[in-house]
Order: structure tokens, then C-alpha cells, then sequence
């Protein structure tokens, strides 16, 4: 592999700029706390490993190629973006028996994972990054399928360690961050980037 310690440091720099992942980890852990914010972040970067074994082998290069199969996958991706994005500035009623929120709340813990998986999965803007960054460092005359693997476990163990530790922090400030109006501000803030960034996928040309 060509320079690995300038593949951590690039990777490292992606992983800890802020995203798509980061406004979705971040508003998960202050509305529904710690362990959800983990979960999310399970979803994500198992989301990171799908691309990666799509692009050692191959299917990442077909998003690319295939003008109908990546605008599929756009869309889809832009679409589930967006309808987070709206749902953000619905607001929570407030539960009349302790049992029906229990339940609801039970419901949100579940779908933590799949909706970090879905986010990053359906996204076909990741595909291409694994597609375009990881073959940068593969060393010619070896196992290139080995190598990407190898860098994609290496990209997502990265990220995973970043989130963990970036939820740890963020759920001692989580009391403040759960007042009304921060609460509030949070939400609107949250969705409109998530809405941003769901255009953005389905607005932008395929390069």
C-alpha cells in the first residue's frame, strides 16, 4: 500500500469533518441519549462496510457507469434524506399514558440502527468516495480486493472509535441541549441541513 500513514491522516480528516452522519448521530443522541446515539452510529459505519466490500468487488464501479442504476440509488438516497430532514420539524406530542410512550420510545430505539444504516447506504455519493479514494493507495501487483477491504475495515474502525467518542461527549452536555428552546433550535437546525444536503444529492450531475 502506497503511504498508509497518509491514508490514516486523510481518512482521518473525513472521518472528524462534519456531515450527513455527524448532524444525524448528533440529534439522535441529544433527543433519545447515549445508547441510541451509539446504535446510529452502528448503522453508519456498517453502512461504510457495505460500500466497502461493494467497491472491492466491484458493484460501486456498475453505480457509476450506469446512469439509470446511480440516479436509482440517488434518489432513493435524496428522498429518505429529505424525509428525515421533514420530520425534524414535526413536533413530539406529549404522551398521556406512560406505557404508550414507553412503547413509542421502544420504537425509536429500534429503528436507530437501520436509520443510520439506510442514510449511509443509500447514499451513492459515499459509493463513489470509496470508489475513487481508496484505489489511491493500493499497491499495484498485489491483491487489489484485499487491499480495499483491508482499508475499508481500517476507514470504518476510524470512524466508529470518532463517533463513540464523539457521542460520549455530547451526552454530558445533553441536559442543557434538552431545554425547549435549545431543543427547538437544534430540530430546525438539524432538518434543514439533512433537507440540504437530500437536494444537493438529487440536484447534483453525475461526474
Amino acid at each position: 500500500m502506497n503511504d498508509f500513514f497518509t491514508f490514516l491522516i486523510i481518512s482521518l480528516f473525513v472521518v472528524m469533518s462534519p456531515g450527513i452522519d455527524t448532524a444525524l448521530i448528533t440529534k439522535r443522541t441529544i433527543s433519545d441519549g447515549r445508547i441510541d446515539g451509539y446504535k446510529m452510529a452502528f448503522g453508519i459505519t456498517t453502512g461504510s462496510l457495505v460500500h466497502t466490500f461493494a467497491a472491492a468487488f466491484g458493484l460501486s464501479a456498475i453505480l457509476m457507469q450506469s446512469a439509470a442504476a446511480f440516479k436509482i440509488v440517488k434518489y432513493a438516497g435524496a428522498i429518505y434524506l429529505i424525509y428525515l430532514g421533514v420530520s425534524s420539524f414535526i413536533t413530539r406530542k406529549k404522551k398521556k399514558a406512560a406505557n404508550v410512550d414507553n412503547n413509542e420510545h421502544s420504537e425509536m430505539k429500534k429503528s436507530a440502527f437501520k436509520q443510520g444504516l439506510f442514510s449511509n447506504v443509500l447514499n451513492p455519493k459515499v459509493a463513489i468516495f470509496f470508489l475513487t479514494f481508496l484505489p489511491q493507495f493500493v499497491k499495484t501487483g498485489a491483491d487489489t480486493t484485499g487491499q480495499l477491504i483491508m482499508m475499508g475495515v481500517i476507514y470504518t474502525l476510524l470512524s466508529i472509535t470518532w463517533f463513540f467518542l464523539y457521542v460520549f461527549f455530547i451526552n454530558y452536555l445533553r441536559e442543557w441541549l434538552m431545554s425547549p428552546k435549545v431543543q427547538t433550535v437544534m430540530d430546525k437546525a438539524t432538518g434543514l441541513v439533512l433537507i440540504g444536503f437530500g437536494l444537493k444529492l438529487a440536484l447534483d450531475k453525475q461526474h
